[in-house]
Formats: C-alpha cells, sequence, structure tokens
C-alpha cells in the first residue's frame, strides 16, 4: 500500500467564497419526478443543489406542501409546513404533515439555506398524486374477465417437468366502456390493472407510451396497478374505454408446437379500473369496471410470454374503441376474483431505439435473415403489404447456422411473431404481449421489397427492431482512451438494459426469471448506471412474496416454478437468496434509504434463521456455488471452489451486515446475536477451509482467496499471503481469471481495494482467453452467459458484467468513503493503469452530478472533477516521483509538494482542474 500524504483543501478556498449562489435544481418525490399514483402514505422528498461556486453545503431547508397550486404560489403550507429546519439533510426528507387523502394531488416546493449564509430561492412547483390506499378506495370496481380458468387448471407454483394437464389455446380479450362527460372537466385520472398485462386506450387512442404495463409480481400475493392522467385525452360528451389484455407470466398457454420454459397458471387475463373524473364545479364521477363493460376476442389470437405473439388482422373490429361502435354483439364482462392491489412504484417499461437491419440475406426455402446489428431485448416493427390472408412469420434468434439460417437452440424454441395480413395497402404492426432477446430475424412468407419477388409473397416494406426495456433514467457515463474497455463497456451496458425490465432477468429470451444473485453482485454496477432504486424495492417485494414460510428466498422472484432437480439446488442457494438481505444494505449505502432496512428487516430474520437450520457446524454447502466458472467441464456448478466455500462466506457476510443493520435500527439484543453467531461461522469457515501453511482457502481458486479476504473471514496476519497468493494465480495463468458468476465480483472489488487494479487491467486486456475480450472478438455484441461466448448458452446474459462497476470506482475513480451514505462523502481515487491515457467518467448520485475526467501525458497527470453541493470528497493522486498539484481554476490554492506517496486532498463542492506536474 502506498503512503499517503494528507493535505485540506476547504480552509485553502474560503476566503473567495462570501456571498455565493445557491439553486435547487431538481426534486424528487420518492425517486421520481412529479410521480402520480403513490400509495405511501409518507413519501420521501429530495432536491439536488448546484452552485457556481465552491465548497458549498446546506445548512437548512424548508418545505412547503398545500392542497393547492395557487395556495402554494402564495408560500402557504396548508398541508406541510417544515418551517426552517437547520440540517444538511436533502435526500429521504420523510413527509410528516397532515394525513395524506387517495386521489387528491399535492402540490409543494422548498428552499435551503447555505453555509454562506445565502437563502436559496424557492424550487419550481413539483407535485404528486396519491394512489388508492384502500380497497374501498375502488369505488366498487370489479375484476372483469371473458372466460375464468377451470380451478382444476390454476397451478401458481408449478414443479419443473410435471406433465400438462390439458393442452388448449386461450383466448386474449378487449374490453370497452361508453361513458358520458357533460360538465366541464377539471382533470381525469384512471387507475388501471389487466393481468398478466394491458394496453389502455382512451377514444381511440393509446394511453400513455408504456408496454407490457405493469410490471408483474407474484400474482396470488400482489397486482400492480397503473395510474395515468388523462385530462387532454378525455372530452365533453361521449367517450370510450378500450383496453386488451395478454398473458404474461400471469398464463403461460399450454400449446405444445411453441416454447415454454414453465407452465405457470393463475388464470386467464383479467382488468380492474376506475376511471375518476373531476369537474370545475368540484363534483367528481367514477367509471369502474363491473358487468356493464362489454368484451368480445381480439386479434391477437396467440400470446405467450416464452412463445410469441400471432396477430390476425382480418379480426380487427374497427372504431371498437370508439364511442360510436356497435357493441351489441358483444358480451357482458364476467366478474372473477382478483388479488391484493398495490401502485406500481418503478418506471414502466418503455419502447426506446430502434435499429435497421444492416443487411438482408437469402437463405433455404425462400426465406430470408435479417441482421439487426445489436442482440438486444426487443420487439419487432413489421411494415408489410400484400393480399389477404398472407402469413408473415418472423423468428428471432440471437445465433446464425453455418447455412446462414437462425437457430433458437440456446434460447428456447419455437418461438416466433406471426401476422396475417388482410390485404388493405401498407400495414404496420408491433406485437403488444410479446418482446424477446435477438439480433437476427427469420422471415418466412415475405420478400424484401426490390428483391425479386416472382411467388408473390407479402412484400416487407421495413422491419426493425424496438428495443424494449425498463424506462429507469441513465445516470452515469464512461468512456477511456482503450477501445477494448470502451466495447467491454457497451457490452454490459447491453446486457443490463436487455435484463432490466420490471424484474431483472438473467436473460430476454429463455427464461426470463428473476434469478437473484446477480441482484447483490451486479447491483453497484447497474447503480452506477441508471436509477434502479425502485426496480430494486420492487425486487425486495418480489422477495418478500416468493419467501417460504420456513424462511427460504427461493433463487428466483417472483417464483413462478420450482425448480426440484438436483436435490433443490437450483432453489437453495445462500449466494442467490442473500440478495434478500444484502439489497437493502445497497438501497441503504447508495440512497440513504433507511425505510428499506425498516420494511424488510422481517424478511431478512426469517431467511438468516432458515440458514442456520442448514448450516452444519456453521458450513453451508447447498446450492450452486461459483455457478459458470473456469473449470475442466462445460460451465455449469462451481468447478474450481468446493461446495461450502461461497455458501458458508456469504453467511457470515450477511451476518455481519445484519449487526451492522440491527445497530441503525437500535435493536440491539439483534446487533449482538449476529455478531456472535458470526464469531462462530468465521471460526468453522477458517478451521474447515484455510490452510495455515500455504496461506490458501480450500482449492485456493480465485474465488475462495477472494471471497474469504472480501468478506473479512482472513486473520489480519494472514491477509496479505492470501492476496499474494491471488495475484500469483492470476499472473501464473498470464492474467487470466477462473472465477464465475458469484466469484468474480469479489476478485475485482480485492483487487481494486488492495491497490491491485494493474492486475485487472492485464486480466481484462485480453482476447486470446475467456473474458469480455474474447466475447468481443467472437462479435457478441451484448454480455453472453458463458466467459467463452459459447453458442450453446444465452448470448445477452449480466450476470458476468462485475466488471463495470469497476470501469468507475477504479478507472474513474468515483467511490464513497467507508461510511459514507448515499455518496455524502466522496473518494475520487482514479487507478492510472496500463497504457491508458485518460478516462472521462460521471455518475448523477442523490446529491448531484460527480465527474471525473483525467489524462496522463509523460510531462503531467490533468484530473478534471466536478463534486455536487453538500457533499465532499477526498481526492487522491496518484504519486510515484516527485511532484507539484495546483488546481488551475483556483489559483489562490496553495502549490502541494510530494515525493513516493499517494497525495490525498480534501475538497468540498465545486469544480477544479487539478494539474499534477513531474519534476
Amino acid at each position: 500500500m502506498s503512503k499517503i500524504a494528507i493535505f485540506s483543501c476547504l480552509f485553502l478556498i474560503s476566503i473567495s467564497l462570501f456571498g455565493q449562489d445557491i439553486n435547487i435544481a431538481e426534486v424528487q418525490c420518492s425517486y421520481r419526478k412529479n410521480p402520480i399514483g403513490i400509495d405511501l402514505v409518507s413519501p420521501t422528498l429530495s432536491w439536488k443543489l448546484t452552485s457556481s461556486k465552491q465548497n458549498v453545503t446546506q445548512t437548512a431547508y424548508q418545505i412547503l406542501v398545500s392542497n393547492s397550486a395557487s395556495n402554494l404560489d402564495k408560500n402557504m403550507g396548508d398541508v406541510w409546513d417544515t418551517k426552517k429546519v437547520n440540517s444538511s439533510k436533502s435526500i429521504q426528507i420523510q413527509y410528516k404533515g397532515a394525513k395524506l387523502s387517495s386521489t387528491k394531488t399535492y402540490y409543494w416546493k422548498v428552499r435551503v439555506w447555505d453555509n454562506k449564509g445565502n437563502q436559496s430561492s424557492w424550487s419550481k412547483t413539483a407535485f404528486w398524486q396519491m394512489g388508492l390506499l384502500n380497497v374501498a378506495d375502488w369505488k366498487g370496481a370489479k375484476w372483469i374477465a371473458y372466460e375464468k380458468l377451470a380451478d382444476s387448471n390454476v397451478n401458481i407454483l408449478p414443479t419443473d417437468g410435471k406433465k400438462d394437464k390439458f393442452d388448449s389455446n386461450n383466448i386474449l380479450p378487449m374490453f370497452r366502456k361508453r361513458f358520458a362527460v357533460n360538465k366541464t372537466i377539471k382533470k381525469a385520472t384512471a387507475f388501471i390493472s389487466g393481468l398478466g398485462h394491458f394496453e389502455m386506450s382512451l377514444n381511440g387512442q393509446k394511453v400513455d407510451d408504456d408496454f407490457l404495463a405493469p410490471g408483474w409480481t407474484k400474482y396470488d400475493k400482489e397486482a400492480l396497478y397503473v395510474t395515468y392522467d388523462i385530462t387532454k385525452q378525455i372530452k365533453t360528451g361521449d367517450n370510450a374505454i378500450g383496453v386488451m389484455l395478454g398473458n404474461g407470466f400471469h398464463y403461460v398457454p399450454p400449446v405444445k408446437d411453441r416454447y415454454r420454459k414453465l407452465k405457470v397458471a393463475y388464470g386467464f387475463p383479467k382488468m380492474i379500473c376506475r376511471v375518476l373524473v373531476e369537474y370545475a364545479d368540484a363534483t367528481t364521477e367514477n367509471i369502474v369496471s363491473n358487468q356493464s363493460w362489454k368484451t368480445d376476442k381480439s386479434p391477437v389470437v396467440f400470446s405467450s410470454i416464452y412463445g410469441g405473439e400471432d396477430y390476425n388482422a382480418n379480426l380487427e373490429q374497427k372504431g371498437w374503441n370508439l364511442a360510436g361502435f356497435d357493441d351489441r354483439n358483444w358480451k357482458s364482462a364476467l366478474i372473477v376474483d382478483g388479488p391484493k392491489l398495490n401502485a406500481q412504484k418503478e418506471e414502466p417499461v418503455k419502447v426506446f431505439e430502434y435499429t435497421a437491419a444492416l443487411k438482408t440475406t437469402p437463405v433455404a426455402n425462400g426465406e430470408w435473415v435479417y441482421d439487426m446489428r445489436q442482440n438486444s431485448s426487443s420487439i419487432i416493427e413489421l411494415k408489410v403489404r400484400g393480399k389477404k390472408g398472407d402469413t408473415v412469420r418472423i423468428t428471432p434468434a440471437e445465433l446464425l447456422k453455418e447455412d446462414g439460417s437462425v437457430t433458437q437452440k440456446n434460447i428456447g424454441g419455437p418461438s416466433y411473431f406471426t401476422y396475417i395480413l388482410k390485404g388493405e395497402g401498407v400495414e404496420i404492426w408491433q406485437p403488444k404481449f410479446f418482446y424477446t432477446g435477438f439480433r437476427y430475424l427469420q422471415v418466412k412468407g415475405g420478400t424484401p421489397t426490390g428483391k425479386e419477388n416472382s411467388s408473390g409473397k407479402a412484400v416487407i416494406e421495413d422491419l426493425k427492431a424496438l428495443h424494449v426495456r425498463n424506462a429507469a433514467a441513465q445516470v452515469g457515463q464512461f468512456s477511456s482512451s482503450n477501445d477494448l474497455f470502451n466495447k467491454t463497456f457497451k457490452l454490459i451496458d447491453w446486457s443490463i438494459k436487455s435484463n432490466m425490465m420490471s424484474v431483472f432477468t438473467d436473460c430476454p429470451h429463455r427464461e426470463k426469471l428473476g434469478w437473484l444473485e446477480q441482484l447483490h453482485l451486479m447491483g453497484n454496477s447497474v447503480g452506477y448506471n441508471y436509477n434502479a432504486a425502485p426496480l430494486f424495492k420492487k425486487a425486495l417485494q418480489d422477495m418478500k412474496n416468493s419467501q417460504l414460510p420456513d424462511g427460504l428466498i427461493p433463487e428466483i422472484a417472483p417464483e413462478y416454478v420450482k425448480f426440484d432437480w438436483g436435490g433443490g439446488m437450483f432453489r437453495d442457494s445462500p449466494e442467490w437468496g442473500s440478495s434478500g438481505i444484502l439489497l437493502p444494505w445497497y438501497l441503504y449505502q447508495w440512497y440513504g434509504d433507511k425505510q428499506a432496512l425498516v420494511d424488510y428487516y422481517p424478511m431478512m430474520q426469517g431467511y438468516i434463521n432458515y440458514l442456520a437450520t442448514k448450516a452444519d457446524n456453521h458450513i453451508l454447502s447447498q446450492g450452486l456455488g461459483d455457478w459458470y466458472d473456469l473449470g475442466p467441464n462445460p460451465p455449469g456448478v462451481s468447478q474450481l471452489t468446493p461446495m461450502g466455500v461461497t455458501g458458508t462466506a456469504i453467511y457470515y457476510y450477511d451476518l455481519k451486515i445484519l449487526e451492522k443493520i440491527a445497530a441503525i435500527l437500535d435493536k440491539k439484543a439483534d446487533e449482538n446475536a449476529y455478531s456472535n453467531l458470526a464469531v462462530e461461522v468465521r471460526k468453522s469457515f477458517n478451521n474447515k477451509f484455510f490452510d495455515a501453511k500455504t496461506k490458501q482457502y480450500a482449492t485456493g481458486s480465485q474465488a475462495a482467496n477472494a471471497m474469504a479476504v472480501y468478506m473479512g473471514l482472513v486473520e489480519s496476519a494472514d491477509k496479505n499471503a492470501v492476496i499474494d497468493n491471488l495475484v500469483k494465480d492470476i499472473r501464473d495463468r498470464k492474467n487470466s481469471l477462473t472465477a464465475g458468476d458469484i466469484g468474480y465480483r469479489y476478485v475485482l472489488r480485492v483487487l481494486e481495494d488492495t491497490g491491485k487494479s494493474d492486475v485487472i487491467f492485464d486480466m481484462n486486456s485480453r482476447s486470446d482467453v475467456p473474458g469480455y475480450g474474447m466475447q468481443i472478438a467472437k462479435g457478441a455484441t451484448a454480455l453472453t452467459e458463458s466467459w467463452a461466448a459459447l453458442p450453446t448458452v444465452s448470448n445477452n446474459h449480466f450476470m458476468l458484467g462485475h466488471l463495470m462497476e469497476w470501469l468507475y470506482s477504479g478507472l474513474g475513480g468515483i467511490r464513497q468513503t467507508e461510511n459514507s451514505i448515499a455518496f455524502k462523502h466522496i473518494k475520487i481515487e482514479p487507478e492510472v493503469v496500463g497504457d491508458l491515457k485518460a478516462a472521462d467518467v460521471s455518475y448523477d448520485s442523490p446529491y448531484g452530478k460527480i465527474s471525473s475526467s483525467w489524462k496522463k501525458t509523460d510531462k503531467n497527470f490533468t484530473l478534471e472533477l466536478n463534486i455536487p453541493v453538500n457533499t465532499k470528497a477526498d481526492v487522491y493522486f496518484p504519486g510515484k516521483t516527485k511532484q507539484t498539484i495546483t488546481d488551475e481554476l483556483n489559483p489562490k490554492m496553495n502549490v502541494l509538494s510530494a515525493e513516493n506517496v499517494k497525495v490525498k486532498v480534501t475538497i468540498g463542492s465545486g469544480h477544479y482542474k487539478f494539474i499534477c506536474t513531474n519534476e
């Protein structure tokens, strides 16, 4: 470890700070801007501050919450007025005003004072609208359906591999309701859920731009509803609501010639809706789903979350979602039961960028393959013309066979899109209830425009891939002088985006399941890139809903299938279930979300108690271990690290984290109990796995040694020797990795934490051994399931993307100090390793944008930083030679000199450009 020379710039620059400005740049309510449909009785309020000057901190704030925008404009906090609160806190302020009412909109603003005696202006008016806080608020709305699945065929947790009880497709229905508005409208809001998914329209126009709404859940425990502001779409006079339903994970139809990963069957599609119309005269009206709604079959004739979607345009009923449509031949909706409803709090899934075909290639049987350039989670947009009844089938795939045609062997098949033309000019179609992962599309029954078409097939005017993902805002940026690292960043980012839906999935095609290990192992990588906190919290609720009575958190959540294979190894693995403990802790560390600790503490306790019952002398040996490590056999269950190492290491880590959580929650008895048990687990772990002579754990694998170090299981006297063994193993393998899904993150963490990022650089700068470079060299455009980009497994998986974290924390140097919360106390320590000449990295933290941009030449090292208002940073400069350090943007700062040490400078907020000149 390098010696460190410590300086403080806070006092050096204080002279120039008198009378500086402070502004409120952004406000949020429970992680979102102006959210509607909040069902929290005490939402949290946060804001970000900006200033053109340095070293600015908040010293006080005042929040006003009002019933109306006009009252707020008069500075009336008739719902909540905090008065002036002397506090630097600007995130996660819990609402403590008057009791909030369902459906009501509340308006709020905030102002702050800083450490220079300045007072900000009030922030721009923001608002949140409440959702429905109890069952009565649905105003008698009923769950309605076209038909009901027989009770004998309901199966909410099928066992993997069991035979079907029945074999048939189901009807995908659509519903309509006509209603009249005869007064001046002030506001209109729709509260709606449709299972598995719905698409709502009003007066013939789609409501909002979300896709696959609502987010999928464990439907026997809860369903989510979505809230829409429909004020601009509703009109005076006659109106019509239209709703189409798809199956999603609520029902996977047992159709034998279409792919299914699992056979869950909660029931046929159903919906519930309340539309609230508020009039200018202060009266209201409710339109609620009930037997008066009409229903019929939709043109979607098949839809499966796994098998694809078929659409027959000849079954369209023109104007079905308009007020004047004649629905006398439609039947009345059927009243059915439904699950508990909660508001959707995470961002919706939406359609993002599209890709057009790079090329089209003819293959056997007159079919065509379109190369869409990018492997991603997507749907298609088909633009076609032809005769009535022409049928176009489009098969998606990640890979091609040798003859150029697509293969679905690695993603599950048959799975495809089918469109049957109505023969009315150019027809444009997008699927509504199915997405998958693909790069290639094989078209049967159509010919690309401009190509020879002697058989008179339908003409494909255009075919696009439309990327779909959760709409969590992007908060991170990375670029460097290293082309391979830039490509690796994009490789991992595409796999993150492709598996960030309303569940963090493993892959966007074959399984689409929420395997839990990636939440805690890839959580930081995701967090640097996207504002995914609401989605992480949704994952916690999925875990809570899936937790068994004995405390087990299964490896997937929501749990749609019971994996019994291999003695339950795919259901009970501590490295997976421990997300139930580690994810709430990471939410607290990254976002200051203490409420997550409170809400899910019982779940954590249940799981840790379960693990204790499974331990043999405190050793946990069940599960998958270091999944997909690089051993002598094809990847799968851990090969290089014996069972018991990773499971027990994570068990110990769980206990140490729970000890901290119990202390925060002031649960002293629990804190002591977890601390004492951790001591026993540590003792047993070292007795069983540590070789005092060789200073190795178990087999000496990279995963075993790294996890022992990271989790704090190694005695301090042995720590350096174990780390040296880890490095030696990597170097002896010519800088190649062996750790898998569980171990690799900890290899990177230990190397970075101990100042060995040069090893990380060397490990990930190769293309001739399994790793990111090899995947890219083989043509992968998204991170693959296996290190070697095997064609037999998924080629869009984000479980191995752990290097993303290092690209931000290592190369960019953006971290936080050990006890910091939500990047309040930042640590900037860029790792200038290998042949890197520059890196430009930023992360928009809960307090504001942190940026770190550095360049290295033979003569100097330049580090340009932005530190958000209300935070401070410890900045570490690489110190291998004698150097002087100045701040180009602040010439009043004293010149710092150092030799053969890492220089640490503590700075306040602001923009800095440090120049380290070598002498």
